[in-house]
């Protein structure tokens, strides 16, 4: 190998460790941020142990899409979960979504959080940046319809097996989210109510769940009203 090829990668391979949002960074024992702080953040992550539906309804800017729905996925596409964790868990293989309104703003949300961005790297199509390791990234298949964007990711578990994460975008219309059964959805951002009972009938047959995270700024739609009936409060 060309010497200034082997320094090339040497410095991708060092960009891609320090882009790394690392799990282990959020909710920590002690300090500013401190898990303790978070008392509706951990609460919904409970909840998850007792609950298959749920909706992050808040403001903008609380940690709805990075700190509880990305962080979340992550954790049970890679396995990590942390030793505080009493929310639901998966130790076995799984199929699971992260949705978003349109595609680009799922390249730069959904996938930004957990897989990171796209890179050529030595001939090959690397992706790191997120809160799931380089490391356990096994396939990446691109979307074709929007630059830089992940149609699906391998992901590697703790515990060796692989799930698959795709990435979707309600602009592709219902139709997109018909499939067998999933077991894990996250939806960021309201969607229509026909999308949304679509999803819940992937639940269905695996007894998965699903965590949406939104702020309603168009107030009680249907969607809003079908989520919060006989629901829970935390």
């Amino acid at each position: 190998m060309e010497p200034i090829t082997a320094a090339y990668l040497i410095l991708q391979e060092i960009i891609s460790r320090t882009e790394t949002q690392t799990l282990s960074k959020l909710y920590p024992d002690n300090g500013p941020l401190r898990r303790e702080l978070y008392i509706k953040h951990l609460a919904m992550f409970k909840a998850g142990s007792i609950h298959n539906e749920r909706a992050c309804l808040g403001g903008n800017r609380v940690g709805k899409s990075y700190s509880i729905g990305a962080y979340e996925t992550a954790l049970h596409c890679t396995g990590e979960y942390p030793d505080w964790w009493e929310g639901k868990r998966y130790t076995k293989p799984i199929i699971a979504w992260a949705a978003g309104t349109k595609g680009l703003k799922v390249r730069d949300v959904n996938q930004k959080f957990l897989i990171g961005t796209l890179r050529k790297a030595g001939g090959l199509t690397i992706a790191s940046g997120g809160f799931v390791p380089k490391a356990r990234i096994q396939r990446v298949m691109r979307k074709t319809s929007v630059p830089d964007a992940i149609e699906t990711v391998i992901i590697r578990h703790k515990l060796g097996h692989e799930n698959t994460l795709a990435f979707k975008s309600y602009e592709e219309g219902r139709s997109a989210f018909e499939a067998e059964g999933i077991d894990w959805i996250w939806l960021d951002e309201e969607p229509s109510i026909d999308i949304y009972e679509e999803c819940l009938l992937r639940l269905l047959t695996t007894r998965g769940s699903i965590l949406s995270t939104f702020t309603p700024v168009e107030g009680l739609t249907e969607c809003v009203i079908a989520m919060l009936k006989d629901s829970d409060y935390l």
